[in-house]
């Protein structure tokens, strides 16, 4: 490219940023709402304080464009979703990045238009971040947009975004622990939890439920994968005394235990698990519950 050409583009750039519009839906303790057709209008003035509702879908290049600015907020469109899943792939880069973001399901607002995207918009998937802020799918998208304005987000250093919940809790003090990695263990979780996790069940996961020593365990079957490697750690914590279960992949998204506890069947287990109850088709939930009772004598 030579520079007249680089000289050109720049002014073709600023032209279309001059042009751009920006439409402020709804302003608090100078915090904004700003409503846009397209993520390529988000700019350096939406740094930090503006929650922007883009109608353009969140794949990763979308992401790229919104997040070199660092809005406070992203909710755009899931195009459907689509192959491979790419109307929504970038909501895990905004994630990476600590940017709360979320679509709004294809069938409940139009592509490309932003005020129908805030006035008409029900949220269908969201990050973490999103999450912590109080963001669920089913929510009107200006409902979600106000909370991330108004509810400060945690944890939004690039890194690690542990999420680890008690959901159940058993009189002999054994209690269910969802967390999406068995590498989040802690301590206190040997020989006390069942913990619920989605990663896979193959070699590598059975050395660390080995060390982690739960009460028991639910894996994710990672598709089940050549020689079904995705469950052969199921063997090895049988060998160890340890019960344990694997999510159907078919029912429920690898890497995000919580989707598994809500939504997830269980697709294969060991003897152990059996012996309390646990079988194919239970859902996640129930057969976690299962696994907290005293193992017979």
């Amino acid at each position: 490219m030579t520079p007249e050409t680089e000289h050109d583009l720049d002014r073709t750039l600023l032209h279309r940023e001059r042009e751009s519009h920006q439409e402020i839906a709804e302003e608090k303790d100078g915090r904004r709402i700003v409503l846009l057709d397209s993520a390529r209008w988000v700019n350096a003035e939406n740094t930090d304080r503006d929650v922007v509702v883009a109608a353009s879908y969140v794949g990763v290049l979308p992401a790229r464009m919104m997040a070199v600015h660092r809005p406070r907020g992203v909710i755009g469109h899931d195009a459907c979703v689509g192959a491979d899943a790419a109307g929504i792939a970038g909501l895990w880069y905004l994630e990476a990045l600590g940017i709360p973001a979320a679509t709004a399901d294809g069938m409940s607002a139009e592509l490309g238009n932003g005020p129908d995207l805030y006035a008409e918009g029900v949220v269908s998937y969201l990050n973490y971040p999103a999450e912590r802020v109080g963001v669920s799918v089913g929510m009107p998208v200006a409902e979600a947009a106000r909370l991330m304005r108004d509810v400060d987000p945690t944890g939004t250093e690039v890194g690690n975004k542990i999420r680890r919940e008690v959901v159940e809790e058993h009189p002999s003090g054994r209690r269910v622990v969802v967390t999406d990695s068995i590498v989040w263990a802690y301590p206190e979780d040997e020989q006390r939890s069942v913990l619920v996790t989605a990663g896979h069940t193959g070699r590598s996961g059975a050395k660390f439920l080995i060390e982690a020593n739960p009460w028991g365990f639910i894996c994710h079957d990672g598709g089940r994968a050549k020689n079904d490697s995705g469950t052969t750690g199921l063997r090895t914590a049988q060998e160890h005394g340890l019960p344990g279960a694997c999510i159907d992949g078919r029912t429920a998204p690898i890497g995000d235990a919580f989707r598994g506890y809500a939504v997830g069947r269980i697709s294969v287990c060991n003897d152990l698990a059996r012996a309390l109850g646990v079988e194919e088709g239970l859902t996640v939930r129930e057969a976690a519950t299962r696994l907290l009772q005293d193992r017979p004598a």
